[in-house]
């Protein structure tokens, strides 16, 4: 595959590309479910192909073959540079990309449980695992689906301008939905996540099993105790949970540098951040969220991205300022900057896109008991079964699943469906005080056309918002 890569590359230069990229990608894995007790069957996953880029005269083409021929992939060569030249002659403004400096590397994630020789009947006992553990708390709990995933993921990436990464990283995940239904009613976890890159240990480690007994056992105390919450101008904490959505919806994905642009405003929508809001305050001082795809055995996790750039942690905001924008190389060239590694494609069928990876609330100096102790009326919002937030970014809603009421600096009981309705400049300048302690939250965060789901964490540390909006359903 080495070779082959590098003959794309060669092959647009030798039919007039100004800049061409080639990325191999090979994904091997299994999936297995269960449904209330029931194995639901095994599936096998084995794709690989090639996928090519090309910028000619300011126009850009992509093509992609899973035939791994030389043949096939000079002809899809061959219509990256054709659809290049045709957007070259109806584009307003050519297509430039930033200079970066590019290195040869190698690089692996190790397993020290391999889950490619765990045979299928092992993983499913896992699934049994959870099962199991959720029947032992005596909760009705009827509904109970369960999924298990495993990948390797194989990339050579190639450029023109003298990048060459190959990279090999495993990513395993744990999924279920739980429905209790207790005392006539009804209260669900949905698809709940757990996942990593790495082997099968960090999910032995992670024991995904106690969480969902966690969340049984919560939704049963909702269902038993739970009072409606306060209303109007209330303190409220939010979780690590809570604080990953939040940055992911309201932060993220606003500062991503094609939206800012305008590129994906048919698809995923626009985004109220303008290019000459760097530096401006958007948060308290207390705020800083970043994007990381070098955390060890995230589930976002890449040290070069799909155009071969060095990743590293990006301060989207710092000290509540807006300090950064997730770029590419096409967008960092716009802004006069380098790119910050986030281009991103989920297969080789697909072009590279402005992607989020890790994106978190940073941690405070605060201890949660402090977060809590002067809160005199308040909610402590620990997740939530709905989220909602406008096209541009700005407008945006959360509702509780576990949530408990805070009286005079102490944790009383459950409330039900806390709603918070709040703008992204009022969220962040709520804050007061943030958490010392970080946990991370993975999803699969959709974009594009055709759509893109590329794994990614989304997390933080506690945070205390003041005087804010609550409402009851």
């Amino acid at each position: 595959m080495h070779e082959l890569v590098e003959f794309a590359v060669e092959k647009a230069l030798e039919l007039g590309a100004d800049y061409a990229e080639a990325r191999f990608e090979e994904k091997n894995g299994t999936s297995l479910a269960m449904k209330n007790g029931s194995p639901e069957g095994l599936e096998v996953l084995a794709d690989r192909g090639i996928g090519v880029r090309v910028l000619v005269g300011g126009g850009m083409g992509f093509a992609s073959t899973n035939v791994l021929t030389k043949e096939s992939v000079a002809e899809g060569v061959k219509r990256a540079v054709k659809l290049a030249k045709a957007a070259s002659r109806v584009r307003n403004e050519p297509i430039r990309f930033s200079e970066e400096n590019f290195h040869e590397v190698y690089y692996e994630v190790k397993m020290r449980k391999d889950f490619r020789d765990v045979s299928p009947e092992e993983k499913l006992e896992l699934l049994r695992k959870i099962e199991e553990e959720v029947k032992a708390t005596g909760v009705n709990v009827p509904m109970r689906y369960l999924s298990y995933s495993d990948q390797v993921w194989h990339k050579i990436i190639a450029n023109s301008d003298g990048a060459f990464i190959e990279s090999i990283i495993p990513r395993v995940s744990i999924m279920y939905n739980l429905v209790v239904f207790e005392n006539s009613q009804m209260e669900q976890a949905p698809f709940v996540q757990r996942a990593f890159s790495g082997g099968l240990e960090l999910i032995e480690k992670d024991e995904p099993w106690e969480w969902a007994v966690k969340d049984v056992q919560a939704l049963k105390k909702l269902i038993y105790e739970g009072k409606k919450p306060p209303e109007g101008k209330v303190d409220l904490v939010i979780s690590p949970e809570v604080a990953g959505i939040a940055v992911h919806e309201s932060v993220g994905h606003p500062y991503e540098a094609d939206r800012i642009f305008g590129r994906e405003a048919a698809q995923a929508g626009e985004s109220f951040v303008k290019p000459d809001m760097l530096g401006e305050r958007i948060g308290s001082e207390v705020v800083t969220v970043i994007d990381d795809p070098t955390i060890p055995n995230s589930w976002g996790f890449y040290l070069y991205d799909d155009e071969g750039v060095k990743a590293r942690p990006r301060y989207l905001i710092r000290d509540g300022i807006i300090t950064e924008f997730l770029t590419n190389r096409e967008y960092a060239y716009k802004l006069g900057q380098h790119s910050n590694a986030a281009a991103r494609a989920i297969n080789y069928n697909r072009e590279p896109i402005v992607r989020m990876a890790n994106t978190y609330l940073a941690p405070g100096d605060h201890s949660f008991e402090e977060l809590i102790e002067d809160v005199k009326l308040g909610v402590y919002m620990v997740s939530f079964n709905e989220w909602n937030i406008d096209d541009r970014r700005y407008q945006q809603r959360y509702i509780g699943r576990e949530a408990y009421l805070i009286e005079n600096g102490e944790i009383k009981h459950p409330v039900r469906r806390p709603i918070l309705e709040i703008t992204t400049r009022a969220l962040w300048s709520s804050v007061d005080a943030v958490g010392k302690e970080v946990a991370f939250y993975p999803g699969t965060c959709g974009k594009g056309e055709p759509g893109q789901g590329v794994p990614v964490w989304m997390g933080g540390a506690h945070a205390r918002l003041r005087d804010i909006p609550l409402r009851r359903p």
